[in-house]
Formats: C-alpha cells, structure tokens, sequence
C-alpha cells in the first residue's frame, strides 16, 4: 500500500490534514471503515470542486443566494418531516398560509375557498393540476354516460418537460401545437385542431422556459369561451406560472393572466426560482377546494392524528417551505416588486448591449421576465454558432443554456440568459463584455461545437430548472 492511500490508518497515524485528505475511497464495495467528519468533507468537497460555480450558471433558474439569516432557519427545521403535521402542526400551517397568501396574490375570488400544496418542484405541481383535471372531466363524462378512454391535454410545443412526462405516466394523449420560426408560444390560431370534448385542460405557460415569453393567455382563454358557446363544452384552463408566478403580480398587476380569467381553476408556480427558495419547492393552487377532486385525497393516521395527504411524495424535509414563508413575510409586496424590478433592468441592460454588438437578434420580443433569448445573426456570424459562444463563455465560468428549439422551430438555435436577483448591474457589465470578447474571438477564429443529437425532436426541451 502506497504512503498516500492509507484506508486502515489508525487515528493517532492521520495527524494532518493531508493525511486525511488522502485517505482512499472504494469504488467498487461499499467502504469498510469511516472516516473523521472533517477528512469527509475534504473528499466530498475535492470531487465537486470542477462542478460549475452555481452563482454563474445562468442556465438556470434556480435559486442560489440566500441571507445568513435564511441559512440558519434552513438548518433549524431541515430534519422535520413535512408529511407528519401531528407531530409538527405549525410547520405544517406555513403551508396552508403560503397557499392562501398565493392565492390572494394571483387574484383567487373571495368568496372560494383556497386550495394547494407545497410540491418538490414545479413538475409535481404540474402533476397534480394536470391529475385533478383528469379527474374532473373522467367524472363528467360518466355521470354524462360518455366514453372515457381517450383523454388528451392541448399545450404548445414550448411546454416543459414534465408535461410530457405526465401525458405518458398518466396516459393522455398529447395535443402539442408545433411552434414556428418567430413565434415560439401557444396562441388561439391552431386550436379548432387540437381541441375537441375530450380535452381535460389547455396548459398555457407564464414566462416560458425557451423564451421567457408568455403564452397569449387572454386570447385562449377568449377562444375557450367562443367553443363552449359554439359546442356546449367547456374546457377549464392551467396555467404553468414556474417562472412568471412570482413575476407577473408584482411588475404587471393589472396584466389578467392568473384567476381573474374564469376557466383559470389551477396555477403551478416554483418557489424556488423567482420565489426566492433554493431548491426544491414548487407550489400548485386551484380557484377552489371542489376543483381538486376528493379522490385524489388519502388520509393516514400512522403518523399520529388523522393526516390527509393529496401529493405524489410523501416524506420531505420541511426547510424549503419554511424558507418560503420566510422570505414572504421578510420581503412583502414591496420588497418583491423592488427585486423583480431590478432583475428586469439588468435583462433589459444585458439585451441592449448584445443586440447593439450586431452578433445576436432577439427572440423574445416582450421582455416580461428577466430572460435573454437570443440568436446569431448568420449574416454576421458565419463561422460559428450559440454552441461555441456558450462554450466560449464557459472558459470564463459562465454557464449560458443553448439549444435547438422544439419542432416545427427546430432549426433555430438559441442563447439563452436567466439574470436572477443576484446578478448586480456590475455583474451583468461584465456577462456581457465576456460575451462580446467571445463573439469578437470566435468571429476570428470560427467555433467547432456541433449541437449535441437528440434520440427524437419531439422531446427538445432545456431543463425546466
């Protein structure tokens, strides 16, 4: 055995910190011997340390700055069981207030009563809507005396993976609207195609993945209206709010895109991007308590008292969700809207200075969320593409999404940029010098990254994270 791999040294033999940082770790059996708190750290962190810096990866949404104070009450409840209120009823009530104080804030009626839960993500929130959907129009049809085996769901071809999981998992029948070269989101003009009486919902996204636009929500919903007058048959509206959730209420308070549009009966929304929480929590809220239907609802009494339970996981650390009340009760209306306010002047700043160099066109016409989609201007640049300034930016440690678009868009490449909360002005100066250097670079030199194949077209989509 060599003197740096040392597995069965003895306590008094690992007397420095190099000692133990050499320690080897089995790969092939699980370990036969521990280790001191601090060698695991050493090894654990070492593997990780060429991960990306999360604080440049602007590939994602996701949360990655939190206050000290946020930190120390994210340590104080991590251990508790989400799933056993009897044992933790007032953990278990921030829920229930996040839930109303969502409701209220997406303009839930008065007189309902508010319903929803706290989700690991965005795509068991997804479930969950799209799950009592079903419910409710397999209800319908049978005590209508109508066949109920060809449920299908209508979304667009920019919709989130986990839609397309939950149509296979729950099977459903995809009715996806393909896209087209300058308009990558769902509007009313191909729905007499798509729509018929076994459609369970219309899926519309607020604040898009690809493009950080949002589907024409007001024309589907009015679309929606002109059917039902037209056929009799009424088709309720989701609306996948994971990103424009925490946006849309406090920058565009009088923009109609949440409850206050009658077929609106649930809005999905992750509280961990613009809600502020690291990852994961997703929330998912119906118009009212009937429209999640009382089948999807078990209720255990292993725990304790009497429990009902209407999620697809069950046990789930509880810090998340006690982070999200935080951060409401910390941050307000006011404090919200101040944040979200700068995140979008960054963008706007960031947009600005890319579409100036006369590299990039844009490809979110309406910046509503603090998203850069962008694509190269072949006739500028003509020996290289997103792939090679996404690898170029790299070498400077930012992380920027490129992808090829979902059919029938596919043959558009996009750069996309997520400014988060964190990314001052003089941060984004920066992003943007560093892509400019790139571009100027591979202009000179040309790129040589070939986008990466897919196994099918169809299932095109950058992480919904």
């Amino acid at each position: 055995m060599s003197a740096q791999a040392q597995p069965y040294a003895t306590a008094e033999q690992r007397v420095t910190p190099y000692d133990e940082f050499n320690i080897e770790v089995p790969h092939d059996h699980f370990p036969d011997h521990g280790m001191s708190a601090r060698a695991a750290v050493a090894l654990v962190n070492s593997e990780c340390w060429t991960d990306a810096n999360p604080m440049l990866n602007l590939s994602s949404f996701v949360t990655t700055y939190l206050e000290p104070e946020a930190r120390e009450l994210a340590m104080q409840h991590f251990h508790k069981n989400f799933a056993d209120p009897d044992m933790y009823p007032h953990t278990k009530g921030t829920e229930f207030q996040c839930v109303k104080w969502l409701h209220d804030l997406w303009n839930g009626p008065k007189d309902a009563t508010p319903y929803g839960a706290a989700t690991i993500g965005s795509s068991e929130a997804c479930m969950l809507g799209g799950l009592a959907h079903k419910w409710n129009w397999r209800e319908a049809r049978q005590k209508a005396g109508k066949d109920t085996s060809r449920p299908n769901m209508v979304t667009g071809g920019n919709v989130q993976i986990v839609w397309k999981k939950f149509l296979r998992y729950f099977d459903v029948e995809p009715r996806i609207v393909p896209l087209k070269p300058g308009n990558y989101r769902l509007t009313a003009e191909h729905l007499d195609k798509y729509v018929d009486e076994n459609t369970i919902c219309v899926v519309a996204i607020a604040g898009q993945t690809f493009t950080g636009e949002d589907d024409d929500i007001q024309e589907i919903h009015d679309w929606l209206d002109a059917y039902e007058k037209r056929t009799g048959i009424s088709i309720p509206m989701h609306i996948d709010g994971a990103s424009g959730g925490f946006i849309n209420p406090f920058l565009y308070p009088d923009y109609k895109w949440d409850f206050r549009l009658p077929r609106v009966q649930s809005i999905n929304a992750s509280g961990h991007k613009y809600g502020l929480v690291p990852p994961g929590l997703g929330w998912i809220v119906f118009r009212d308590r009937k429209v999640f239907n009382e089948n999807l609802v078990f209720y255990v009494n292993y725990l304790g008292g009497e429990a009902a339970t209407a999620t697809l996981n069950f046990s789930k650390g509880s810090a998340a969700i006690i982070l999200q009340y935080y951060q409401m009760i910390r941050l307000g209306r006011d404090g919200f809207e101040r944040i979200m306010r700068h995140t979008l002047e960054n963008a706007e700043y960031l947009r600005k200075r890319l579409l100036d160099t006369g590299y990039f066109k844009i490809m979110n016409e309406a910046q509503r969320i603090p998203v850069v989609a962008l694509t190269l201007d072949k006739g500028k640049a003509k020996n290289f593409n997103e792939f090679d300034v996404s690898a170029k930016v790299r070498e400077k440690g930012w992380v920027l999404a490129a992808y090829s678009m979902p059919p029938d868009a596919q043959s558009i490449n996009s750069l996309r940029i997520v400014v988060r909360p964190h990314i001052n002005h003089n941060t984004v100066q920066n992003l943007a010098d560093d892509i400019v250097r790139a571009c100027e670079f591979l202009s000179e030199h040309g790129g040589n990254v070939a986008p990466p194949e897919l196994h099918d077209a169809h299932k095109t989509s950058p992480a919904k994270c």
